[in-house]
């Protein structure tokens, strides 16, 4: 009977094995990594400037409260500052009843009462909008009696908060404690982005607001809206309501009404971050022409229209007349300076097929080059966008077409290999355009292993160029794309590979220690998962929390 056991076992193990070769033969071995303490503990991203010491203090709910600094600009009328306050207090001590900001006990001398947040500047911009250039510094000082936050504005005393939450860890017994701690912290890009496609699948609005609320864990501060695309159109428009109507999936359960979006912009703010809504054109809207008539070019099969159309039609009056009022309104709904006019991947093959716009390349000395009727639209839809004192973004192909460009249009920068995406980054920057970078950070293209090693090693001014090229690098954008995401699967996919993104955009050029990082990310992601943040796994482990009350 044992000799039996023995061949049974012997030939599930060489049958295991022969498994593993089949199916995982063309996968590159990676280096085992271990989550282990890192003497950062669980900072992400990683600040600029950390001293950390063992002297720690405890934190309790009977003593600890946040409060407003004396000499601070932003009192108790700051609403932005006073939903953070409960928010973090929450985060702290894991939704405990008690009031963040009631009158504590006197604290022991081992206790932490208090952490006041100081607004240094005269305006905090409590009330205002974050922008570009926003300045999201801030200093963070852990000692007795008390813990200080200071920050020329509200935006960077967001993110102090977050960095002082995640200095907060329980002990063997239970109890929460701090450790004596000097911050000083900047980031290194301006623009952090995450862009979410709500047009091949609709997103709910739950989802897309537990993602800002992610993001603003990650320290990311720009929300790029892909809000519509060829599947479907849900932005419901005031001007143009027929374009939802007819172009949604559904004209009532899948859009997206003002409400909605108004409800987005206050709830990114309110987190310093971000709203950039992306209206791709001349490409990539199919849905559009649905329900605006005349809006997309006829396609033709010799001499007769095929029925299936094309880009939007470049030749038309009634097209920027369109575009102008359809503009105007998206100027005055997202309050940002800036709105992504895409303008990527435009197939010219129907524009080619339709008689009246080869007649129109002739009279206009195009000849067969198409790219000049594309740059002929964009020049047109930029000079629009212009009047309602908005900035553009623009992917690549605009660029590389030779479109006139203002001078401060943000180029983005989303194809070919890292050798090509470089040239492109170097190229831009010689032309004196700033520039955001997203192609090594396409996180919808997943793969067997740690890809977020290859997203976290990847670097935006990493490319041949001047000092001053490197400065027009504004930052960069992890993208996911919704061909096979929806609101089953788009936060773990994207959760923690994009925090790889978030700390190469944030922290300094040389942090760059993958052990370390693995370290922290692996702690950071369990707090992701604590905070109810479904993030996946980084690899085989395990989060305390999972343990709790055993």
């Amino acid at each position: 009977m044992l000799t039996c056991l023995k061949f049974v076992v012997l030939l599930l193990l060489l049958s295991s094995r022969s498994c593993d070769g089949l199916q995982f033969n063309d996968i590159d071995e990676e280096v085992e990594l271990v989550a282990q303490s890192s003497r950062y503990g669980s900072l992400w991203p990683l600040p600029q400037k950390v001293q950390l010491s063992d002297v720690s203090f405890k934190l309790t709910t009977s003593s600890f409260r946040i409060v407003d600094a004396k000499e601070s600009s932003a009192g108790p009328s700051c609403s932005l500052l006073q939903n953070a306050y409960r928010r973090y207090y929450d985060y702290i001590f894991e939704n405990a009843k008690k009031s963040w900001q009631a009158k504590g006990k006197r604290t022991g001398p081992s206790e932490l009462g208090e952490l006041q947040v100081w607004i240094t500047s005269a305006d905090s911009e409590c009330d205002g909008y974050p922008s570009v250039t926003s300045d999201e510094s801030y200093e963070l000082t852990v000692n007795q009696p008390f813990a200080v936050l200071k920050a020329p504005k509200v935006w960077g005393a967001l993110h102090g908060l977050e960095t002082f939450s995640q200095l907060v860890y329980k002990d063997e017994f239970g109890t929460k404690n701090i450790n004596q701690t000097t911050i000083s912290d900047f980031p290194r890009f301006a623009h952090r982005g995450i862009l979410l496609d709500s047009s091949r699948h609709f997103l709910p609005i739950k989802v897309i607001l537990a993602n800002l609320e992610t993001m603003a864990m990650n320290k990311f501060n720009v929300f790029h809206w892909h809000i519509v695309d060829d599947q479907s159109f849900p932005y419901l428009s005031r001007t143009f309501p027929q374009l939802s109507q007819k172009g949604a999936y559904h004209p009532y359960t899948h859009v997206y009404t003002p409400a909605d979006v108004k409800m987005v912009i206050e709830f990114a703010r309110l987190r310093g971050i971000r709203v950039v809504p992306e209206y791709d054109t001349p490409g990539h809207t199919q849905s559009w022409g649905k329900g605006q008539a005349d809006l997309l070019t006829p396609c033709y099969a010799g001499s007769k229209p095929s029925g299936a159309f094309g880009p939007v039609n470049p030749i038309l009056n009634t097209t920027y007349d369109f575009m102008t009022q359809f503009f105007k309104e998206i100027s005055t709904v997202f309050p940002d300076a800036y709105i992504h006019l895409g303008g990527d991947e435009v197939d010219f093959t129907c524009w080619k097929s339709n008689p009246d716009i080869q007649k129109f390349m002739e009279q206009q000395g195009f000849g067969q080059d198409y790219s000049k009727l594309e740059s002929f639209y964009i020049q047109k839809l930029l000079n629009i966008v212009s009047t309602t004192n908005k900035g553009y973004m623009i992917w690549q192909e605009v660029f590389d077409n030779g479109v006139k460009l203002k001078p401060d249009t943000v180029i983005h920068v989303w194809k070919g290999n890292a050798q090509q995406y470089k040239n492109e980054m170097a190229n831009v920057t010689s032309s004196g355009y700033q520039t955001l970078l997203s192609t090594p950070w396409y996180l919808n293209r997943i793969s067997y292993g740690q890809d977020w090693q290859g997203f976290y090693k990847a670097d935006p001014q990493d490319f041949k160029g001047t000092e001053e090229q490197k400065k027009l690098v504004i930052g960069g954008e992890a993208c996911l794309w919704g061909e096979y995401v929806d609101a089953t699967n788009l936060t773990p996919r994207l959760w923690p590979r994009a925090s790889a993104v978030a700390e190469r955009l944030w922290s300094a050029k040389d942090v760059t220690d993958i052990s370390d990082a693995f370290n922290r990310l692996s702690a950071h992601r369990c707090r992701m998962v604590e905070r109810d943040i479904p993030a996946e796994p980084l690899f085989s482990s395990y989060c305390p929390h999972e343990y709790k009350g055993v």
